[in-house]
């Protein structure tokens, strides 16, 4: 285990034993038999929850509402309110960090599923449903058991994966804005007690009571950490409406109209001059206004004070409470809010009312949750869950499952794999990512369950395997290149687990490079040439690498991505190899080449720009050469699919076009376009269509298959993406076997751009679905 890995276990440990100093040993609710509020309206169970909230709210002095305001909140013993503690973490399991876990009880390891890029990778709803299931109810059953002291989990990261040197990226769905919508509402959903992935026409309502509280962040155009000493604290992004409507924004629209989150987060970074936090736009017009959020708004840790002392937004802590207050922030991560909030108050600066709604909207939330229904232990629904329903076989299984269907095979020359265990003799396996446990996690981990490195996998597999780390660490500024040679060429098969860390990518360090790191490459090529047979290059990374180098070497036979796995990696990665499960991952980000890096992270735009050679970026907008695309994605068998036509081509009823305006583009006087909120809601019902695709599976092996429908338009003038993805569906296919897909199009959703001012309009004339090569034109007139 490399110096890296041993700072990051350090922490690991610092963070576990800070957690279980402060937690009580029973889980905080209020209301009970012996509550001196039990006969008060906020107790009343039959009230709805912001009534509920809003007289607990009313009973409370200054000074007490004041203490609410931060992610600790203090108790209220006169009223029964226990302390509360907002922050907890559950990006892809519970984690150490936050404030609101311990896991020195009878719990003492949580389920860790893969990072969030590789389970994306899937492009399958309900997988994600169904993780977003598991860590919600791992989640209320450390709360029952007492070593939980909040059940406010912020995750899901639904930021876009915009630019590939991100440290974060590996935290999100990827670069497209379609699959962080539905990875969204499907996490959101699981999380929170849902019972379906998706929302039933975008309108069902989210469970009472909650399971636990899903909060998306880190809203919006958030992706830069520290990047040639530009840093997320201080940085401005400068962003187009347009690009604000088609491609930030559409994930935390999704959270909140579709998913039903009951909190959203605002991100440190300022939007085109203002503090996301301190935007009303934002926060008030937008989350509550226009997507109808029913919860609270925090602010990312110390967003606010950084308002002020980072970003010279305001002039006083004063000052910069208020603002953020007034635009609709219900809560800080950190103190400063309570450090300032009394002074605020007697300044003038803000009212008591301000306190008020913020409060009420935390406290509904927590009402939501039952936590002010007496003791939640042995009550349904989800009183009954403890430490069995921790770590169970089914959740085993679930991290096991994500971790094989998100692992990407990006080369397999001349069928190389899958292996045959039996002819399989002696086994050499090189690298430094091949048997530390820490790489699996990525960042925002908690303690596994149990774990099984790459080596351990391949060990399960084969009996005469010698292992070699070859870098002293993902950096590899030392490479054991000779001992890794004369390895290589005294065994019959070779296996490099290469890859990077958390020491190049992770929250507050991005990436200046595409390359893999250090003598990486060199060690890689020397062991290739001299190894007997084409070796197997497997990459442990969170975002994109470039290995044109690899992709290129015939001595390099196999590639697999396997992103940072969880604590099944190893064992998902050798039954890959082994072919005890046929991969079916498929990129959710681009492979740029290292070229791209002259592109500074600080350009926001999306859409390229011809006339300075900027080339935009995700597959949606980049025109520039690619390692591997969007999508990208090999399988053990051969798979086809189709458009199928039944009789009569698919197409919207138009027929309510006949009374609508429609505009003609100044820049595109060819074409003319529809308003989507001209169409409005009903007519956006009446326009939906099925579409159908016939997936068949030639073999040799039973297989995944993710069947991806873009929408390609006649021009990509004007703004327009060269094409866009509107929907997937994940079909598991014997071989030999045949299976219809049914996608339903919407065009208010699927057909509509954004135009420059960000308004969405649908034009007028010819739109292509498309899957694989297989296209269908549709006509969009009255």
């Amino acid at each position: 285990m490399g110096t890296s890995s041993l700072l990051l276990l350090l922490l690991a440990t610092t963070l576990l034993v800070a957690s279980s100093s402060s937690a009580s040993d029973a889980p905080g609710f209020s209301c009970g038999p012996s509550s001196p509020s039990r006969a008060l309206p906020f107790c009343d169970r039959s009230l709805p929850a912001a009534r509920r909230a809003a007289d607990l709210v009313s009973r409370m002095t200054v000074a007490e509402k004041v203490s609410q305001m931060g992610d600790e909140a203090n108790g209220v013993p006169r009223l029964g309110v226990p302390p509360y503690k907002y922050w907890t973490e559950g990006l892809h399991g519970l984690a150490f960090w936050g404030h609101g876990l311990r896991f020195n009880g009878s719990v003492r390891g949580v389920t860790s599923f893969p990072q969030v890029l590789l389970t994306a990778a899937s492009f399958d709803e309900g997988l994600w449903f169904r993780i977003g299931q598991a860590i919600g109810k791992e989640a209320r059953a450390l709360y029952n058991l007492g070593q939980a002291e909040g059940l406010t989990i912020w995750s899901p990261n639904v930021n876009i994966f915009r630019d590939p040197r991100w440290g974060r990226g590996q935290e999100t769905p990827g670069e497209d804005p379609a699959t962080a919508s539905k990875y969204a509402v499907a996490f959101v959903r699981g999380i929170q007690g849902s019972s379906s992935p998706s929302a039933i026409g975008g309108g069902a309502a989210a469970p009472s009571p909650l399971q636990a509280s899903a909060c998306c962040k880190h809203a919006t155009a958030y992706d830069l950490e520290d990047w040639n000493g530009v840093q997320r604290y201080n940085f401005d992004a400068r962003v187009t409406a347009q690009d604000l409507a088609d491609t930030f924004n559409p994930p935390f629209r999704s959270c909140v109209v579709e998913g039903k989150a009951s909190c959203v987060m605002c991100a440190y970074t300022g939007i085109n001059g203002v503090p996301s936090c301190a935007s009303s736009d934002l926060l008030t017009k937008t989350f509550r206004g226009e997507w109808g959020l029913d919860g609270y708004i925090s602010s990312d840790c110390d967003a606010v004070a950084i308002m002020h002392d980072a970003q010279r937004y305001v002039p006083t802590p004063e000052d910069t409470i208020a603002v953020a207050l007034k635009a609709g922030l219900d809560l800080n991560c950190g103190t400063y809010t309570q450090d300032h909030g009394m002074a605020a108050i007697q300044q003038g600066k803000m009212t008591e009312k301000d306190v008020d709604k913020a409060l009420t909207n935390l406290f509904a939330v927590r009402m939501r949750l039952g936590h002010f229904d007496g003791d939640p232990r042995g009550s349904a629904p989800y009183g009954g869950l403890g430490a069995a329903d921790v770590c169970t076989a089914e959740h085993k299984n679930l991290a096991l499952e994500a971790a094989q269907d998100g692992i990407v095979l990006l080369k397999n020359d001349a069928g190389i794999l899958p292996l045959d265990r039996s002819a399989v003799g002696s086994a050499a396996v090189i690298g430094h990512n091949a048997d530390n446990p820490l790489v699996l996690s990525g960042n925002y981990f908690g303690p596994a369950c149990e774990t099984t490195t790459p080596l351990k996998g391949l060990q399960g597999y084969l009996k005469n395997v010698r292992f070699l780390a070859g870098c002293d660490s993902a950096a590899c500024g030392l490479a054991a290149t000779g001992q890794a040679v004369a390895l290589a060429r005294s065994s019959e098969h070779v296996f490099l687990f290469m890859g990077l860390s958390q020491d190049q990518e992770k929250e507050g360090l991005d990436r200046t490079s595409l390359l893999l790191p250090g003598k990486q490459q060199s060690l890689i090529n020397a062991v290739a040439s001299t190894a007997k047979l084409p070796v197997i290059l497997v990459l442990l990374t969170g975002g994109p690498v470039d290995i044109s180098f690899a992709q290129s070497n015939p001595k390099i036979g196999a590639i697999l991505w396997a992103g940072y796995p969880g604590q099944a990696g190893g064992l998902a990665i050798a039954r890959v190899l082994f072919g005890d499960h046929n991969p079916s991952g498929r990129l959710p980000v681009t492979w740029y080449p290292e070229e791209f890096t002259k592109i500074p992270m600080t350009d926001m735009r999306m859409r390229a720009d011809p006339a300075t050679g900027y080339p935009g970026r995700s597959y949606r907008f980049y025109n520039g050469k690619t390692i591997y695309k969007f999508g990208y994605g090999l399988s053990y068998s051969k798979f086809s699919h189709q458009l199928v036509n039944r009789g009569k081509s698919p197409s919207p009823d138009t027929s309510l076009l006949a009374g609508l305006p429609s505009t003609t583009s100044s820049k595109d006087t060819a074409k003319s376009y529809y308003h989507v909120d001209d169409i409005g809601t009903e007519g956006c019902e009446q326009l939906k269509f099925p579409a159908e695709v016939e997936v068949e599976n030639h073999g040799p092996m039973d297989g995944k298959h993710s069947v991806l429908m873009f929408l390609r338009w006649s021009n990509a003038t004007d703004g327009r993406p060269s094409r866009q993805l509107i929907g997937f569906r994940s079909q598991h296919l014997r071989a030999g076997e045949k299976a219809s897909v049914r996608f339903d199009v919407s065009p208010c959703e699927h057909f509509s751009r954004a135009r420059e001012d960000g308004k969405m309009v649908i034009d007028r004339g010819s739109h292509f679905l498309m899957v694989g090569k297989d296209e269908w034109e549709i006509s969009f007139e009255p």
